[in-house]
């Protein structure tokens, strides 16, 4: 099963790479983060899958606006069309591409064990996980718990590509007071769908931060929601309010704030000096506070993202 699943991600990818038409691409992405999610369920990583799958679902509306914006213009469809790259120079531009791919297939296929897998940890954390770290949410625990160190440098690694983004893009500026009108505004329909779904988007978001610890969620999923909130907002509304730096800085100072209650709750393990009858009620409420934070983080960094690339670069 892993190997065909293996065999069907180099397809995807080399459909990622030869593919000129934008559109296409978006949907063969999206393929290939199927796989990628039902890959790493099976090997036994549920909270990265289900990562993996909210990141796609993010990805590809940014993918969507930010194609629909640059092809509002017949010009540059007409300059796209017009470049037109031969067959033997595109080949040559995916040899490196599909070398990686295969080197990297024939890698994971040598290295799976051969021998019957353990299922001793997962047996362990799924008798224990309510006891040790609370909660109703075996990933959730295992992600804020088990593998806190993990969720760690994760969150790490996002702010440090923000803030790389940020600093190492074209443009200076960090805010502007108009850009490039979302071409939505012409469907009255369109808006008018997307001023309904805007506080249902917002309301789910806060669904799946608040109950990341009894339901499938938690506080990334829930920051892509918010993060897809903004999306809307700004298709809609054409609103150029908010500062990049601004938002930066929170996405720091959240960022600290769980290294904060993650070195207190986990590190120092506050539980094991609470009385017995406490510790339920201070698991709960260390879940909730952890999903929250990470949920705004998440939400930070990817309306960045979206915000720098959509308004200020394409200024």
């Amino acid at each position: 099963m892993t190997q065909g699943l293996l065999v069907l991600w180099i397809v995807s990818s080399l459909a990622i790479v030869f593919e000129t038409r934008t559109y296409r691409l978006i949907i063969y992405f999206s393929i290939f983060s199927l796989i990628t999610s039902v890959a790493y369920f099976l090997l036994g990583s549920p909270d990265v899958a289900m990562a993996e799958a909210a990141i796609a679902a993010f990805a590809s509306i940014f993918f969507i606006i930010c194609i629909e914006k640059y092809y509002s213009r017949k010009e540059n469809v007409e300059k796209d069309s017009a470049k037109g790259e031969s067959l033997a120079r595109k080949a040559v531009k995916a040899v490196p591409a599909l070398v990686l791919c295969v080197g990297l297939f024939f890698l994971v296929i040598y290295f799976i064990p051969g021998i019957e897998p353990s299922h001793y940890l997962k047996h362990l954390y799924l008798q224990r996980f309510m006891t040790d770290v609370g909660g109703e949410n075996a990933v959730t625990a295992i992600y804020l718990g088990y593998r806190v160190y993990d969720t760690l440098f994760e969150a790490l690694i996002l702010v440090i590509a923000v803030v790389a983004v940020t600093h190492m893009s074209y443009s200076e500026k960090t805010q502007v007071a108009d850009g490039s009108h979302s071409e939505i505004e012409t469907s009255r329909v369109a808006a008018l769908s997307l001023r309904i779904i805007c506080p249902i988007i917002v309301a789910f978001g806060a669904y799946l931060i608040i109950n990341g610890h009894i339901s499938a969620g938690g506080g990334f999923q829930g920051g892509l929601a918010l993060a897809t909130f903004f999306i809307c907002r700004y298709m809609v509304y054409d609103i150029y309010d908010i500062s990049v730096k601004n938002v930066l800085q929170w996405e720091e100072f959240i960022f600290a704030i769980i290294i904060v209650v993650t070195a207190i709750a986990v590190f120092l393990g506050a539980a094991t000096y609470m009385p017995a009858a406490i510790v339920p009620i201070y698991q709960s409420v260390y879940l909730i506070i952890m999903n929250l934070l990470i949920g705004l983080k998440v939400a930070c960094a990817f309306f960045v993202l979206f915000y720098r690339y959509i308004t200020i670069e394409r200024e």
